[in-house]
């Protein structure tokens, strides 16, 4: 298993050099180094309202069963952890670590959520410095672009892995203020570069599960904005998003043996 000292608020393990992100689609589904498949929401989406929700398919359209899972199971899904975070504002919130707190500020376990379904619905609430309405509207708002980061700690065929997959959205649509929104600074992580993070073995797998008929999107990438394009204060790093899949001949396929 990966250490669970390495699961915390870490931003990327893998980076290179684009100005776009990838994404594997079919059917409306996005398919990711892992067995998570994102149903909602889609890349570059407008988000707002009362909370963030996002919705995982965690048995790769049913090629895994769900929770508990036997002692000896060559695959099975360890955690998913969630972040949500922005170069442009330079946050970097937790979603979920596997620890609930009030009024949905962070998520507890999301794997336990929902017994007996395969789609996993996170809603999170979103913090009071996100509330607003269209683009920011001043130099040093926390609106705009920012990357749901989604965090796979999992066994494939006996091998455990640990990937990463982020997915491009705006914060533009209406928040409305509430007293029950939780403070960002209660949420917020360091937003640790490139090169101050190196995670041994994270992405060695490539999207897996997609079926024949998947299609290759490009996104522009919440995370490779330019000022102006809906960040908040600071100008952006000149290093963008991308991680590489590699692909390891068969490994979907020994799945089915």
């Amino acid at each position: 298993m990966f250490p669970s000292s390495l699961l915390g608020p870490l931003l990327l393990a893998i980076v290179g050099r684009s100005s776009a992100l990838n994404f594997t689609i079919a059917g409306g589904q996005i398919f990711t180094p892992g067995f998570a498949i994102v149903d909602a929401p889609q890349p570059d989406t407008p988000l707002g309202g009362d909370l963030l929700e996002v919705a995982l398919d965690v048995s790769a359209n049913g090629k895994l069963a769900l929770p508990p899972y036997p002692d000896n199971s060559e695959s099975r899904i360890h955690n998913i952890t969630i972040f949500l975070y922005s170069y442009g504002t330079g946050k970097n919130f937790t979603i979920t670590n596997g620890t609930a707190t009030a009024n949905n500020a962070s998520l507890g376990d999301i794997m336990l959520s929902e017994p007996g379904s395969t789609v996993k619905h996170v809603k999170w609430t979103w913090p009071d410095c996100l509330v607003g309405n269209g683009q920011p509207s001043a130099a040093d708002s926390d609106r705009g672009l920012y990357n749901i980061s989604i965090r796979q700690n999992f066994r494939l065929n006996g091998a455990d892995h640990y990937t990463i997959f982020d997915l491009p959205i705006s914060v533009t649509n209406s928040i409305e203020s509430n007293l029950l929104r939780p403070a960002c600074d209660s949420l917020n992580n360091p937003l640790l570069t490139p090169e101050e993070v190196t995670i041994s073995g994270a992405n060695d797998v490539p999207v897996l599960f997609a079926p024949g008929d998947s299609t290759q999107v490009q996104s522009s990438g919440g995370g490779s904005a330019k000022p102006g394009q809906g960040l908040g204060s600071g100008s952006p790093p000149t290093w963008h998003t991308e991680a590489y899949w590699v692909c390891i001949a068969g490994l979907a396929a020994a799945f089915w043996l």
